[in-house]
């Protein structure tokens, strides 16, 4: 099913799939945006943390064994940037059949890995259909594309197009012919050659400038894939605190503590890099250390 963008996927999805108080495991920390869907919904939110091989799926069955749906991105985890480990698939997949309970993948990025090979989606693991698969091309092209889809189970379609069709009835169809033309003409596969070329480049002049400058002080967390990539301060900091000031000295950073549904959430920021030449990073790293005196390289 096409749709206008991975928010209006999961919209969709919630309102077939989700009722009032129903409990679906989140990521910890997580999309927030995504949160705000389900919380709209009327769902409960149940936080599982993440760990380096993604959900713990082991935390969520002991805190809540009967939720309705998980939510997770398993490729490029938001905004640690973890990838679910096969084992951590396949006991989630065995969770939601035996519960009879949804997992909704968000499959924002995958397309961009460097040096590793492609990961297996969840629903292409899936043998009692219990995944919901959301892609789009807002990070694969451009954002105000707005265009995205959905791969339903097929005894779900038609409840999915019933919502649907009260929602907006289908997208434009302009923008699905001329995106249909640019993959069958080979564009599309070509320009995401190019952008995983470009991307590398700039991930890792990134990840060389980060540890020149701090070594060890920051952690970096998730720079294996995607676009972005996390890094963790040391105790003292305040991450929407040092984001306001970097605004103003025209340096953006997104903090990372607003991802946390806890008290105690980690501070850090989530640094994308794929709008940023990678000749820039050193001056932009070096914005960023001057924002954290006493942060020395170790």
């Amino acid at each position: 099913m096409i749709v206008a963008g991975s928010q209006q996927a999961l919209e969709i999805t919630a309102r077939v799939l989700l009722d009032h108080r129903s409990p679906v495991w989140v990521e910890e920390p997580g999309y927030w945006l995504a949160r705000q869907v389900l919380t709209a919904a009327g769902c409960r939110l149940v936080p599982v943390p993440v760990d380096s091989d993604g959900l713990d799926v082991a935390f969520g069955v002991r805190k809540c064994r009967r939720a309705r749906a998980a939510f997770v991105a398993p490729s490029h985890q938001f905004p640690l940037g973890s990838t679910m480990s096969a084992s951590r698939r396949l006991q989630l997949l065995d969770w939601a059949q035996s519960c009879g309970s949804w997992v909704i993948e968000d499959d924002y990025d995958s397309e961009y890995r460097y040096g590793n090979m492609p990961i297996a989606s969840l629903q292409g693991l899936d043998h009692h259909a219990r995944v919901i698969y959301i892609g789009t091309f807002s990070k694969i092209l451009f954002p105000s594309l707005r265009l995205g889809y959905l791969v339903i189970p097929q005894d779900l379609v038609d409840r999915f197009a019933a919502v649907r069709y009260v929602m907006d009835i289908t997208p434009p169809h302009f923008f699905q012919a001329v995106l249909t033309d640019f993959m069958n003409e080979g564009h599309f596969a070509r320009h995401i050659r190019r952008m995983r070329q470009l991307y590398a480049q700039r991930r890792t002049a990134l990840v060389e400038e980060l540890q020149i400058q701090f070594g060890s002080a920051l952690e970096v967390l998730g720079s294996e894939a995607g676009m972005h990539l996390a890094v963790t301060l040391p105790k003292g900091f305040r991450d929407q605190e040092l984001a306001a000031r970097a605004a103003r000295e025209k340096l953006w950073l997104a903090p990372l503590s607003p991802a946390y549904m806890g008290e105690t959430p980690r501070q850090g920021f989530i640094l994308g890099f794929g709008n940023v030449r990678a000749e820039a990073m050193p001056k932009a790293v070096q914005q960023l250390k001057s924002l954290l005196p006493g942060v020395r390289n170790q």
